[in-house]
């Protein structure tokens, strides 16, 4: 069984290059706040409530972590095995949904809208990842994870490639920005919105892209910004300096955890985790406090600095 470092700083919170120095904080380690999932994925912070949640695709159900007591209890089940969540500016969950092939929406009564499932009469196949921009566009990956077999969805064909998309629930409009990304995963934006990254878990091997978000509607100029040189990248988020804090592992075990990279794509941090995490969100009263989701358990670390609002 796992057990956090009782010494200060903790040695799991490894500075790679000296600018990352200013992120770890002397007084804080890894906390194991949950255990027991088949594959954990999707964290998202509600700070109004002071609780998170996240999914747990094979068991199908999304879990909920109260910060006041540290009870963990099930939000939702069935979730049609849902991987990807995050809140739009009106607070409202929003949920990637693998076996029912849709992009959701929980209203704040409870009620569930759905806002993307098919495109010109096709079904998506499985929506992954899912971030919201300021002016309330929906942006979401659809790579075909959950239809490969009964494990995380079900078996299908796929009736649409692999895509990045974008949806405005202003209009109800659907678009497809970017279809040249192999198995697109995880997404964040910068943190003025110019850039969108995005995972392409299908590389050989895997990478981070990025693109340039023009009028706030397309994508151009992709470019590979992060290579995975052992350990691949999964879900992640972006910090208020434009850093890149990377779900990562799978492989060697000394690369489990999280490895965080500068604008540039140059790695400068890792924190290490006893199995593989696959997504990741800040949250907390500042925004401080990274929420790790790892394989079968949730951990947490406050670092200084602050995730982009609505990250």
């Amino acid at each position: 069984m796992w057990q956090p470092n009782r010494r200060y700083p903790d040695p799991d919170v490894v500075v790679m290059d000296k600018s990352f120095a200013r992120y770890k904080l002397a007084l804080a380690s890894i906390e194991h706040l949950h255990d027991g999932c088949r594959w954990s994925e999707g964290p998202v912070w509600f700070g109004d409530g002071r609780f998170l949640l996240w999914s747990d695709i094979p068991n199908n159900r999304i879990l909920k972590w109260e910060e006041e007591t540290g009870a963990v209890s099930v939000f939702r089940a069935p979730s049609h095995n849902a991987n990807g969540n995050t809140r739009d500016r009106q607070g409202r969950l929003i949920t990637c949904e693998h076996d029912s092939r849709r992009v959701t929406r929980t209203e704040m009564d409870g009620a569930i809208t759905v806002l993307a499932e098919h495109f010109q009469g096709r079904r998506l196949n499985s929506p992954n990842d899912v971030v919201v921009k300021s002016d309330g566009t929906i942006w979401f990956t659809d790579p075909v994870f959950g239809i490969l077999g009964h494990y995380e969805g079900h078996p299908a064909e796929p009736e649409l490639a692999p895509a990045v998309w974008r949806f405005d629930p202003a209009t109800g409009a659907l678009d497809m920005v970017a279809d040249d990304v192999p198995g697109p995963n995880g997404l964040a934006f910068s943190p003025d919105e110019s850039i969108l990254y995005v995972v392409a878990s299908r590389a050989e091997p895997r990478d981070i892209r990025a693109f340039d978000v023009i009028d706030g509607r397309r994508l151009a100029r992709g470019r590979i910004v992060v290579h995975s040189e052992g350990g691949t990248p999964d879900g992640f988020r972006v910090d208020v300096d434009g850093n890149l804090w990377c779900g990562w592992g799978m492989g060697d075990p000394e690369l489990d955890g999280v490895r965080v990279f500068n604008p540039a794509g140059v790695p400068i941090g890792h924190i290490r985790l006893p199995e593989r995490c696959a997504n990741l969100c800040f949250g907390g009263r500042h925004r401080n406090r990274l929420f790790m989701a790892a394989s079968h358990g949730l951990y947490s670390l406050y670092v200084n600095t602050q995730g982009v609002a609505g990250g």
